[in-house]
């Protein structure tokens, strides 16, 4: 638990970037659920456990919180870049590093992904 807090903190912090950008709620629901999705798969299934919760929860949090028309593309983007974020956070700083990479991979992807679809519009 003391580790899960700096974790989120670092994690909406970098969010604070794509909130600037317009893409807020996705960035914020990647990164919530990517980096609480890695402790919950750390404590079932360890690292590899950790990179398939980071990355389904990651997904989930981004499609919850965009908007309508770009949930596909923020659950892509989340679930991503919450998942490459677990296994390169892992491999550079252990547990920590994976809960932090979880987090911002996540809050980056849902926010990418959420950018992305507001160029598009369906007929």
């Amino acid at each position: 638990m003391r580790l899960t807090l700096p974790a989120l903190f670092l994690g909406l912090l970098v969010a604070q970037g794509a909130m600037a950008a317009g893409d807020g709620t996705a960035a914020l629901g990647g990164g919530l659920g990517g980096a609480l999705g890695n402790v919950v798969g750390q404590k079932m299934g360890g690292s590899t456990g950790a990179a398939i919760g980071a990355g389904v929860a990651g997904a989930a949090g981004s499609a919850v919180a965009a908007r309508k028309g770009s949930r596909t593309k923020a659950a892509i983007g989340g679930g991503v870049g919450a998942a490459g974020g677990s296994v390169i956070g892992n491999s550079l700083g252990g547990k920590t590093g994976s809960t932090i990479g979880a987090g911002l991979g996540g809050a980056l992807g849902g926010g990418v992904g959420s950018n992305l679809a507001k160029g598009h519009k369906r007929h």
